[in-house]
């Protein structure tokens, strides 16, 4: 392959990978704007009450309703860092990093969250960061190594979001679950 025709697929991957997580985002924001000006922040409502069966929908909804927009913009940029790490290694990666995350995160505040309203991408975010962090351990390639390490050196300190803090508006069980279960994800994807 000439250098010109790898810039070019190189352009076509990097163009695919901005439409894909700025497609998210902005549903993300979309939903937020709407919830905001248009209903209160009533649609919040449909995130998750743990243990309560009318909320298992907020499984799925959970990671697009956010408190208000300091919450939307923490989590748009982590959302937007991470992402695009899990996806450089692939689309399919991404789908099934996200799945298993929202997932896990979801079914785990359901059964274990304390009570109150649990909302936002934080368990998609953590998701991504426990994938990243352990998939090199997993995988045991140097390239899959060397970006666990760069997530470790950059994002290390998002460790300490998966254990219980002061904020009670804070679901450290949504961090803690999405962070099992972007390790249930990295396992599953190194084939290993």
């Amino acid at each position: 392959m000439s250098q010109e025709s790898s810039s070019k697929a190189l352009a076509r991957e990097l163009k695919r990978h901005a439409v894909i997580l700025g497609s998210c985002i902005a549903l993300m924001w979309a939903v937020h704007l709407v919830n905001q000006f248009l209903f209160a922040g009533s649609l919040n409502n449909f995130g998750i009450y743990p243990r309560n069966p009318n909320s298992l929908r907020g499984i799925i909804l959970m990671p697009l309703l956010h408190g208000n927009f300091a919450h939307i913009l923490s989590n748009t940029a982590s959302f937007l860092v991470l992402g695009w790490l899990v996806l450089i290694r692939g689309l399919r990666h991404f789908i099934w990093v996200s799945l298993i995350s929202i997932l896990v995160s979801g079914l785990g505040i359901w059964f274990f969250g304390s009570a109150g309203i649990h909302i936002g991408a934080s368990g998609l975010i953590f998701g991504y960061f426990g994938f990243l962090l352990l998939y090199g351990l997993f995988e045991r390639s140097l390239p899959s190594i060397a970006l666990s390490l760069m997530v470790m050196f950059f994002y290390g300190s998002l460790i300490w979001g998966i254990f219980p803090g002061d904020d009670p508006r804070i679901s450290w069980e949504g961090h803690l679950f999405g962070f099992i279960g972007g390790v249930l994800a990295a396992k599953f994807l190194s084939g290993k």
